[in-house]
């Protein structure tokens, strides 16, 4: 069908065999990796009447997942991915009902500290269904840069619904819906993704080496830094567009109006994947970052102007358009310069300087928009700019290289 053909490499990828089945248990078990930071932050602030106080605990999970992850991902590349993620998910899905526990009874605030870093076990779902598409199409590049379009498409879209329905189940029914709900949907997900064992990654032949992929690996050290300053423009742009909905006195609007940047970056992210750009992706991953840095500026100008919720909502929305390109040239990046054998470790180390940056960006997008109210929304932009003067530092860790020119 004609109108059809422009989305075949798409259509490509779902031909493979097993690739809807993990494809959609994965689905469900990264959806709610949207939801559990929202949701946190709605649960504690309601019951604690602080946003300081909900971004730290939030911080404090995601600095524990960023320690924890990488080696919950050595022991998959050493084990399998179905015998290591069950019992992780579980872990985690404990540590998100203590939390609930611990909110409702009215704990020490401390308490509220142990249980979400008691998360820290959450095993990269994202990263284990790229390692697959690896797997299935490292004989096709052209179809693995659609896959990881088509991933990190699928990434933003979990992060564009994910908050609306947490904001819906935690302001319509009661503050612990959405972190409960999301627990729910995350171990479920997880059990039957890892059942899929048709598309599952062979383990290495040889032992893995308990060695990080980081050491001796300039180039991809230079990547993960510019994720950790990624994941503070992500974190601290969440807290801070709660803060200021609530201010503007439509909180139950916030988790809509993060889901127009997600909506924003999904778009641009399917568009990416049926492209087939002719620079190497250390050559447009400068780029890229650039134009994330520029857009970032727009929530900050927006509220500046005094425009409100429909112009952040606006800028939100266009601002988004550069993440995902921006996250795909990067997960190129670190596929390639990760050893083989390490895989599931070198993408979680990517994430890990996501969420290390997250944890940062939450605790200062709290105090900013506790104090300064429509103002934090510099924090973001900082990340952004920070993010771009790292990997110009980085350029030649990356060996990148601009496209030659044409003879004249």
């Amino acid at each position: 069908m004609p109108p059809l053909e422009p989305l075949a490499p798409y259509a490509r990828l779902f031909a493979v065999p097993g690739a809807r089945a993990f494809t959609a248990w994965n689905l469900l078990a990264r959806l709610p990796m949207g939801m559990f930071g929202v949701s946190a932050v709605l649960m504690i602030s309601a019951a604690r009447g602080s946003y300081a106080l909900a971004g730290a605990v939030t911080a404090t999970g995601l600095a524990a997942t960023a320690v924890v992850g990488p080696l919950t991902a050595r022991l998959v590349d050493r084990h399998g991915q179905a015998r290591v993620t069950v019992p992780a998910a579980a872990l985690a899905a404990l540590g998100s009902l203590a939390l609930v526990v611990c909110v409702h009874a009215g704990a020490p605030a401390w308490t509220l500290f142990v249980c979400y870093a008691a998360t820290a076990t959450t095993p990269n779902t994202g990263g284990m269904s790229r390692a697959r598409w690896s797997h299935l199409l490292r004989a096709d590049p052209a179809a693995l840069h659609t896959a990881n379009a088509f991933e990190q498409a699928a990434d933003e879209a979990c992060f564009m619904c994910g908050p609306v329905l947490a904001t819906f189940l935690c302001t319509s029914l009661f503050p612990e819906a959405g972190t409960l709900a999301a627990a729910l949907m995350f171990l479920t997900g997880a059990v039957l993704f890892a059942a899929q064992k048709r598309t599952e990654p062979p383990i290495s032949a040889r032992p893995v080496r308990p060695r990080s992929p980081l050491r001796g690996n300039p180039g991809l050290a230079s990547v993960l830094a510019v994720f950790l300053c990624t994941g503070a423009l992500f974190g601290s742009l969440e807290v801070v567009t709660i803060g200021f909905a609530d201010a503007e006195g439509h909180r139950p609007a916030a988790g809509a109006v993060l889901a127009l940047q997600a909506a924003g970056s999904c778009a641009a992210g399917l568009l990416y994947g049926l492209a087939r750009p002719a620079a190497p992706a250390s050559a447009r991953f400068p780029r890229c970052l650039a134009a994330m840095a520029a857009l970032a500026l727009l929530p900050l100008a927006a509220t500046a102007a005094g425009g409100g919720l429909p112009a952040l909502a606006a800028a939100l929305l266009l601002a988004g358009m550069a993440t995902a390109p921006t996250m795909v040239t990067g997960m190129n990046l670190v596929q390639g310069l990760t050893p083989p054998g390490s895989l599931n470790e070198g993408m979680t180390l990517a994430v890990t300087g996501l969420l290390a940056g997250i944890a940062a960006g939450s605790a200062a997008g709290g105090y900013a928009v506790e104090h300064a109210g429509a103002a934090g929304y510099a924090v973001p932009a900082a990340a952004a700019a920070a993010a771009l003067l790292t990997a110009t530092a980085g350029r030649r860790a990356l060996a990148l290289r601009q496209p030659a020119r044409p003879a004249a």
